[in-house]
């Protein structure tokens, strides 16, 4: 038996427990990841972390914006994601375009090499196609969760406009 729709108001109440989550995750690990890079100099990964701690920013002012009873609050959720996704994804091709497998061969062992030479690669052939898969995966999975995260707001925009009207009313 199919269940009912939320009424307006739970519905208001998820999408803003979703929003807290979501934009409060989102700020505090690209946070640390910003302070984390800032510590060794890394310039690029602290503004990346920054940019990206501006997207967790974004929703949790959408959701202050929904608490306060303003409907265009679901903009900012919305817009949020679609901002991550753009950063993560310039990141995503920064990195692709210097790709740096040198680094990356003192983790491999002894078998690891043997292996990947059985295997009729390089160590360098290997590495890249890793380190290309790895960024690839980092891609899809952010088109997913991101788009998905926004549709999701953007399926609620109806009840979230209803809740806010309802609480209007009983002003």
């Amino acid at each position: 038996m199919k269940k009912p729709p939320l009424l307006p108001f739970e519905a208001l109440r998820r999408v803003l427990r979703v929003a807290r989550f979501n934009g409060w995750i989102v700020l505090v690990i690209s946070g640390a990841f910003a302070l984390g890079s800032a510590s060794i100099h890394d310039t690029v990964g602290t503004a990346v972390g920054l940019l990206i701690a501006g997207a967790g920013a974004m929703e949790l002012h959408g959701a202050s914006r929904l608490n306060h009873g303003a409907a265009q609050g679901v903009n900012w959720m919305i817009g949020s994601q679609f901002y991550l996704m753009a950063v993560v994804f310039g990141y995503i091709g920064l990195r692709l375009q210097h790709v740096d497998t040198g680094s990356l061969q003192p983790y491999l062992t002894q078998e690891q090499h043997q292996a990947i030479a059985q295997a009729g690669l390089t160590t360098d052939e290997f590495l890249r196609a890793v380190y290309v898969s790895t960024w690839c995966l980092v891609g899809g999975v952010t088109l997913i969760y991101q788009s998905a995260m926004a549709i999701y707001y953007h399926r609620r925009r109806g009840s979230i406009a209803a809740a806010l009207q309802e609480a209007e009313r009983h002003e």
